[in-house]
């Protein structure tokens, strides 16, 4: 699944003109790539995931993006910071609404499957 997200997002990364549109896709792209390796076996030691996270919140911090993305960026990064909330297709699909909002439909679409596989991968 996590090659199916790359492949999408690289393409609209490719397609996006500079500025917060591109920035927004970078971003999101960050984000789901961190949120979908805690998905690893074996899972990434405490400190490992700790310095993870401490680099995504600094660069997703200074990228330029739509208010409402920006925001549930920052939910989710709060919610991986928390050790008993790591549902990983829990926080992809709530970045679904703010993504489509933001960047648009194939965006959107492309995270919504990701969230999708992320759900079919932890029950099985």
């Amino acid at each position: 699944m996590t090659g199916e997200l790359l492949a999408a997002f690289e393409a609209l990364l490719a397609a996006a003109p500079r500025g917060p549109t591109r920035d927004g896709l970078f971003a999101v792209w960050l984000t789901a790539r961190v949120t979908l390796d805690l998905q690893l076996e074996p899972p990434l030691a405490e400190r490992a995931l700790k310095r993870r996270l401490d680099l995504l919140e600094g660069r997703v911090t200074k990228l330029r993006m739509a208010a409402p993305l920006r925001r549930a960026l920052a939910g989710i990064l709060a919610q991986l910071r928390e050790p008993g909330s790591r549902s990983v297709a829990m926080m992809l699909s709530q970045m679904v609404a703010p993504v489509k909002e933001s960047l648009g439909d194939k965006a959107a679409e492309a995270l919504s499957r990701a969230a999708r596989g992320a759900r079919r991968a932890a029950t099985s």
